[in-house]
């Protein structure tokens, strides 16, 4: 795949198949996420691929919880506000966020990201972004979600026997499946709406009116 092609539509996929993911795939996926950068080099991450059925199914329950928790409370009056907008966008992730949210536990692979000795955490989000590129090369869809992290870190920690004393934090579940929707571009305002030139608030002198890589090639 051209590399601008899996920059450029590697988009949020949440609602998957619950057809397994060959074991080589899985290996590829994981192989590609150590190969990234790390702060120092230090390569403090941890990775855990679920497939079990049984592990899967007592994830559900947790995610479904931990996303009724983010709606109550970071995410609460999104939906009323996008209605009162009209925004289609905001209602059509929610309502993919919701699909996610009652299907967990049939999603055929989570990956479980672990970091410890990180300040902010963030040392481990190429690694995930390497792992999402290459699962996006082999038809694979993944989305990256936070919330069991925020909201049910310790029983997750505790399902997945993750040592309690050994500063393991939990960075992200990605969610991985063959996708029901279809790649594509995501729609976004112009580049030059959201970037500034040497300082804040400086307009660059170029503008991209839309994206520069299209599945035409123009």
């Amino acid at each position: 795949m051209d590399l601008y092609e899996a920059l450029y539509t590697t988009r949020a996929m949440r609602r998957v198949s619950p057809e397994p993911i060959p074991s080589e795939a899985v290996q590829r996926m994981l192989d590609a996420a150590v190969r990234a950068p790390s702060a120092g080099n230090t390569q403090n991450w941890r990775f855990i691929a679920v497939t079990d059925p049984d592990v899967r199914s007592s994830l559900g329950p947790l995610y479904a919880d931990a996303w009724a928790t983010l709606n109550a409370t970071v995410y609460k009056g999104m939906r009323e506000a996008a209605e009162v907008r009209g925004d289609d966008q905001t209602k059509r992730i929610m309502t993919s966020a919701d699909w996610l949210a009652a299907n967990f536990a049939e999603v055929p692979l989570i990956v479980f990201a672990y970091h410890r000795n990180d300040a902010d955490g963030s040392s481990i989000y190429p690694a995930v972004w390497n792992m999402m590129l290459a699962a996006r090369g082999m038809g694979i869809g993944c989305t990256l979600t936070t919330v069991l992290g925020h909201f049910k870190h310790d029983e997750v920690a505790a399902l997945l026997e993750v040592p309690a004393d050994r500063g393991w934090k939990n960075a992200a579940a990605i969610p991985c499946g063959y996708p029901l929707g279809r790649w594509g571009v995501a729609t976004r305002p112009p580049v030059e709406t959201v970037v500034y030139a040497d300082r804040w608030g400086t307009a660059p002198e170029w503008t991209v009116p839309e994206a520069l890589w299209s599945p035409s090639g123009d």
